[in-house]
């Protein structure tokens, strides 16, 4: 029995090591202007990076981007962080993903993952799917879901990367 426990405990803590400090894929997405972007560009920015998988139809997902937007501008201020909303919209959709947007007045960067590459990419199965880079470009963090109070453990997983 205690070396089963040992097992697991091991493969659990290699499963969230080996997610950690990823790199960005070779994965292309679409402006909200319609221009091919290569999602590795945003570990370039040499800034903290907040990326949020997302779809119009996903109410959590609106949830958790209402409350990061409420704190985005604070958090610019202070960390320099940089928010990147990934819309994972199909065809069907994403002609909506503008209007939503303006209806909730987010401010950050929103881009397009139409084909699903870049979620794919990274493993994402469902949104809202939320990641964090450092200011090399690596993830750092991966969080799955979103529950009310969420950003704030985001907030300190943001705070301890400015150190």
């Amino acid at each position: 029995m205690k070396k089963a426990l040992l097992v697991l405990i091991a493969a659990c803590t290699l499963a969230t090591l080996s997610a950690q400090n990823r790199s960005l894929p070779n994965a292309n997405v679409k402006t909200m202007e319609g221009q091919t972007f290569n999602i590795q560009e945003l570990g370039k920015s040499g800034k903290i990076t907040l990326i949020s998988f997302w779809a119009i139809w996903c109410s959590p997902c609106r949830k958790e981007l209402d409350a990061v937007n409420e704190n985005y501008e604070e958090w610019q201020s202070k960390y320099g962080l940089e928010v990147v909303a990934v819309s994972i919209d199909d065809a069907r959709t994403v002609a909506n993903v503008r209007g939503v947007v303006e209806k909730h007045g987010w401010p950050f960067r929103v881009i397009l993952d139409t084909q699903r590459e870049f979620m794919q990419a990274m493993n994402v199965n469902n949104p809202p799917y939320t990641m964090l880079l450092n200011d090399k470009g690596e993830v750092v963090f991966e969080h799955i879901g979103y529950t009310p109070g969420d950003e704030f453990e985001l907030e300190e997983k943001i705070k301890a990367l400015k150190k």
